[in-house]
Order: C-alpha cells, then structure tokens, then sequence
C-alpha cells in the first residue's frame, strides 16, 4: 500500500471524483492552496486527510508537504485535482513499492480535452514523477511548474493516468496560462542568459524525459515558436488525427507560447531601460 497527495486549489468541479479514484487508498491526503470555493466542503465529505498551505509556487508547495505531513506510508503518490487514480496504475504502484530497486518512478499523462484523448500532439508517452519512496525525492520550481530532484536510481511505470484538463472551461485555460506565461518568461529569460542546449541528450538522451528537457532548451532559441510548435504538433507530431479537440488543443499551445514570446520581449525591454538608466546614472556621476 501507499499515500496518496492531492493538490488542490479552487477544485469543487474536480476534486469529489479525484478522490473516489484516490480511495483504493486507505490513507490519503487533500493539501489545499487555501480555495475559497466550495473544495474544502466537498473534501471534508470524504474520509480523508485535509490539510491547507498557502501557496507559494509548485514546486515549493510539493517540498513543504512531503516535509511537513506525515504519511502512513513510506511510499507516496502524487495527484492533481484533475487527475485520476486508476485500478490499473494502482495495483502497478503497490508491486513496485514492495521492491527496493528504484527511489521513484514516472508516469505517463493521458490529456483528456474536449472528450477526446489527445494521444498525438501531447508528445504521449509524456512521463512526471509521481510515484517514489519519501526522502528519496524533492522538488524545486522551474518556469510555472517544478521540476524533481532524485536522490537514487528511478524507472517508468507502464500504466498511465488521465489528466482531464481544461473541463473548467476554456476562460480558467486561458486566465491560468496567461499567469503561467509570466513564469515561463522569467524562467525563459534566464536560460537564454545561462544556459545552453545539451545536444548530447537531445540526441542521445536515455530517456523520454531527458529528450524532452533538451528539445525544451532548443525551442527557446528558435525564430517563430508559436508557428513552428503548430506546425510540429500538428503536422510532425500527428495532432490532424486527433480531431477537432486535436486542432482546438495545437493552437491554444500556439497562443501559450506567443504569449511567453511576449512577456520575454517585454522583460527584455524592462532590462534594457535599466541598463540605460544606470549607465545614465553613472555618466551623470563621472561629469560631477
């Protein structure tokens, strides 16, 4: 057996039937970013754990309730509120946690958008850690989202989880992202200033996730992104198939990544105005 985590912030339309997937478990732990909708309510109708913390960012939320809560477990399972649990992805995770071989392990997301799976445009199989062993994994903010840190040996679990984003209606996708863009532009800023593209893992990474970090990196460095991630996604990717939901799906992420490319443009221009003021400043000095 194992814990299960569920992230939660203004969830009433999610998070009863996120936690009725999440009951297979006898010990499982709502962490709420201070929601004030009816969440709270609804979760306390459960036999669960309910815990709030004001929230600071993702991957600081994740470090301070693996610190912080006590699990009845050693192994703990990570799920958002609009997320799922499923039979099958549960009793895989049970038959790992009763080995030593790994500290934690990856699991693919299944999107679900407008009624329809998006298996091709989403880059499926596209794995996050979810599943690991407490003190074996920690977690730190990259962009809007976090990104894990392992202190041993992980793997890929075979079974999948779905993710039914979107189902609160395309104006909470469109508000969400546009405060998703601010971070992705701060964090993207950053990388062109410090970073380079890792082309030995791009090439040749181990792993789905390694490639997908890499190709990550290379993207931010290339003209016409919103165009050319519809283009990938679309065409290359296979997202035609997927429907209306699938064009629907290509350009929303077309329009998230125009507007990182304009909140970049915008902090560069914040730069710039502050170079100019401060070498002003300093030829203002100098003639004194």
């Amino acid at each position: 057996m194992f814990s299960i985590f569920i992230l939660t912030h203004n969830e009433e339309t999610n998070i009863a039937a996120c936690i009725q997937s999440a009951l297979l478990s006898d010990d499982v732990i709502v962490v709420d970013s201070l929601s004030d909708d009816k969440t709270a309510e609804i979760a306390q109708n459960f036999p669960v754990r309910f815990v709030q913390h004001a929230f600071e960012s993702h991957g600081k939320q994740r470090s301070w309730m693996l610190h912080n809560i006590p699990t009845k477990y050693d192994w703990v399972y990570i799920l958002e509120a609009d997320e799922r649990m499923t039979p099958e992805l549960f009793q895989e995770c049970v038959k790992q946690s009763q080995k030593s071989e790994f500290v934690g392990y990856y699991v693919a997301e299944r999107v679900m958008f407008m009624n329809h799976w998006i298996r091709h445009s989403t880059q499926y199989p596209r794995y996050q850690m979810r599943f690991f062993q407490q003190g074996k994994v920690d977690f730190t903010d990259y962009g809007h989202a976090e990104r894990e840190v392992c202190y041993g040996n992980t793997s890929f679990l075979t079974e999948t989880y779905p993710h039914y984003t979107c189902n609160k209606g395309f104006s909470r996708w469109i508000e969400k992202h546009n405060r998703y863009s601010t971070d992705e532009a701060k964090e993207t800023v950053y990388q062109l200033q410090n970073k380079t593209v890792s082309w030995r893992q791009l090439l040749f990474g181990k792993t789905e996730v390694e490639r997908r970090r890499a190709l990550k990196d290379l993207s931010l460095r290339l003209p016409m992104r919103p165009l050319i991630r519809f283009l990938y996604m679309y065409f290359i990717l296979g997202g035609c198939w997927d429907g209306k939901a699938g064009f629907t799906w290509c350009v929303l992420q077309a329009f998230y990544e125009y507007l990182i490319l304009l909140k970049v443009w915008e902090l560069q221009q914040q730069d710039v105005s502050t170079e100019k003021e401060v070498l002003g400043l300093e030829l203002l000095s100098t003639l004194r």
